[in-house]
């Protein structure tokens, strides 16, 4: 299969701001619209790049959201897809094919989610509950919480409602107050306003004090020390270690040991995760999840492109780049308070030098924008290697639990 269009991804909340799930769909680089064959190759790219070898669903509780056209609804790759974590998305107007409305019913009473796209909600009929599971409302930007009341006014209880683009928290409000259930728009780079708290929180001045140790490669027993003033940290690393399987069969019960066996390249990784996850301020899951991911997501593609050496410092910088947003104080603060290698900061403040490239790709990957073929190309990477990247990315990120 020839790939050559790229995977970006959207995240879908819940009222809750909880993400449950992503919406993926194809970019290329001329915008033109994707064939069917192009649609049907997706499927099966994504099918074989989310489950493992034993076909276990690596994306935890997470549902894809996948763009679909009729052609698609008999392909085989379908049946590698878990039903229940699969929703596909068609217009309205293929609705009303009877042969599609056949196949669409079809899926449905074997369980896979049919979003519907571009209807006007008040002619789908009394029967779309049958059809559908979700429909997909567009807001105009101009009163989103009238348009809201006007669906809510019409939703069926049945059929759950996603509402896109919503890009502020106060339309989110709006929609989650209405009985809205899922939230497709540029939330997840947004920090939710009206939390006081700004900058460090104690337990963050720990980790960065740790991290700075770690990073001059200071004796084990002096960063045991500075963990012992924090329990719940100390907790936290030696569930790490037990769960990720660095114990190998034996329980790890002394911090010595835990640093002993993790190392300090890992240790220190370890530490940006919980850098971000320790963050209350502006919180939300969507937020700390794109760090994830895109931190992930960049050590890959610089893996592919400049060797594994680095894997560590793009980590870094991927994480570190949603870091400002995540304490809601500035990159320049955020960069004041932590000695990071130049190539770093260069990336986080300019996508400039070593690491600004692959950073930028990452990033691209989770617009819903064009650049991401330019992008690609400017690291000398195909479309089949930052797609592949991306959807191990996505998986790496479901293990992560945020509340490690």
């Amino acid at each position: 299969m020839h790939h050559t269009n790229f995977i970006v991804r959207e995240p879908l909340l819940d009222p809750k701001q909880r993400v449950i799930g992503y919406e993926l769909s194809w970019k290329d680089d001329v915008a033109q619209p994707i064939t069917d064959a192009a649609l049907e190759a997706l499927v099966g790219f994504v099918a074989e790049n989310v489950n493992d070898e034993d076909g276990n669903w690596l994306l935890r509780d997470k549902i894809l959201f996948l763009d679909a056209v009729p052609p698609m609804l008999s392909t085989d790759a379908l049946y590698n897809m878990p039903p229940e974590h699969t929703v596909l998305t068609l217009k309205a107007a293929d609705m009303a094919d009877p042969d599609t409305l056949a196949a669409v019913r079809g899926l449905r009473a074997g369980g896979v989610g049919i979003s519907v796209r571009d209807g006007d909600i008040k002619h789908l009929g009394r029967n779309l509950g049958i059809s559908a599971s979700y429909i997909e409302v567009r807001f105009s930007g101009a009163d989103v919480a009238a348009q809201a009341r006007m669906y809510a006014a019409v939703k069926q209880s049945s059929v759950r409602m996603v509402g896109r683009p919503v890009n502020t928290w106060d339309d989110f409000d709006a929609c989650a107050a209405l009985g809205l259930d899922a939230f497709v728009g540029k939330l997840h780079l947004t920090p939710r306003p009206g939390s006081a708290v700004k900058g460090m929180n104690p337990a963050q001045q720990i980790i960065l004090q740790l991290m700075q140790m770690v990073q001059r490669n200071e004796d084990v027993g002096r960063i045991e020390s500075v963990l012992k003033r924090d329990p719940a940290l100390s907790y936290k690393l030696l569930r790490f270690i037990n769960s990720a399987g660095f114990g190998a069969g034996r329980n790890i019960e002394s911090l010595r040991q835990a640093i002993g066996l993790l190392g300090y390249a890992p240790l220190y990784r370890w530490l940006v995760l919980l850098l971000a996850t320790a963050s209350k301020s502006g919180y939300s899951p969507v937020l700390m999840e794109t760090a994830v991911v895109r931190g992930r997501l960049a050590e890959l593609l610089g893996a592919k492109h400049m060797g594994k050496a680095h894997g560590e410092q793009l980590f870094v910088a991927g994480m570190f780049s949603l870091l400002d947003r995540l304490l809601g104080i500035s990159m320049r603060e955020v960069l004041d308070t932590i000695q990071l290698p130049d190539d770093v900061v260069r990336a986080l403040l300019t996508r400039g030098g070593l690491y600004g490239p692959c950073l930028a790709l990452a990033e691209a990957c989770e617009l819903n924008s064009n650049l991401v073929a330019s992008l690609a190309r400017n690291v000398q990477l195909t479309p089949l290697e930052v797609n592949q990247a991306h959807l191990s990315a996505l998986a790496w990120a479901q293990t992560v639990s945020t509340e490690q």
